[in-house]
């Protein structure tokens, strides 16, 4: 009965805990096998412990090409869709114009569309256009989908600001640009950087609009798919590990730094 009372005090953590068990154990697997060293070409099945893959991360043809290009189009595709993501939220949020409730909606759009219809949509506009397929049309497809995150993401720290803050500022003769740079963008700071970092994620892991508008260029997940047809390098783990734990270190020091900011405000 004692175990029962026990069980129900903490059902919820222990929901918690197991669903977080569920997320991350495809990249426990991934950090496991990037210590393998198979003995054909498919890295599926533990043989033998080894650093070989980490000594080498590069030893794979045209691996870190493609991962090259994936992290410069994921930065630019970062940079212009929260510059852009930014001034869209400010806009839907403190300006009032016409057909403002069709904007708002139209927003929602890449994100609730399937991806599929999106890439065949931006490949028949590149073609029409008589684009070349390469680095740039893979740049512009990541900045139109990564921009509708940005903006939800920006758009929901936006309107939790009190405008008497900013009318603060003014009170106390500061000039627009000031109470931009000293108010607002601090207090927006947050928000702008969630979207950024969720528009790097997403660019730096699409496949399917990036294949279709890829041409002769090769991304990292691109990469991937087709070393999969022929045998997974144990590199590619390695790679996936790295970036997963620069992901975990940007949450813990983002963490670190939010509770001593609260400190100092306590």
């Amino acid at each position: 009965m004692a175990f029962v009372n026990w069980l129900k005090r903490h059902l919820v953590v222990i929901a918690g805990l197991i669903t977080l068990g569920y997320l991350l154990l495809p990249n426990v697997v991934v950090t496991v096998f990037s210590f393998n060293k198979p003995k054909g070409r498919f890295n599926y099945q533990w043989q033998q412990f080894s650093l070989d893959a980490w000594k080498d991360p590069c030893g794979v043809a045209d691996m870190c090409g493609s991962l090259s290009i994936s992290l410069q189009i994921a930065f630019w595709a970062t940079i212009g869709a929260t510059v852009l993501g930014t001034m869209i939220a400010f806009a839907l949020v403190r300006y009032r114009f016409r057909a403002r409730g069709a904007v708002n909606s139209l927003i929602f759009l890449p994100m609730a569309m399937p991806e599929v219809v999106m890439a065949a949509s931006l490949l028949t506009l590149f073609l029409n256009m008589g684009a070349q397929l390469g680095f740039w049309t893979i740049l512009i497809a990541h900045i139109m989908f990564c921009l509708s995150f940005v903006v939800t993401a920006v758009k929901a720290r936006v309107m939790s600001m009190d405008p008497r803050l900013e009318q603060a500022a003014q009170d106390l003769y500061a000039g627009p640009l000031q109470t931009f740079l000293r108010v607002t963008l601090p207090i927006a700071a947050p928000g702008i950087a969630a979207g950024a970092l969720l528009a790097f994620a997403l660019s730096f892991d699409d496949f399917i609009i990036t294949n279709f508008n890829a041409g002769s260029t090769v991304t990292f997940p691109m990469f991937v798919w087709g070393s999969a047809q022929r045998g997974t390098p144990v590199q590619i783990n390695v790679i996936g590990t790295t970036m997963f734990l620069v992901a975990v270190l940007l949450v813990l020091v983002s963490m670190v730094v939010g509770n001593r900011r609260n400190r100092q405000k306590a």
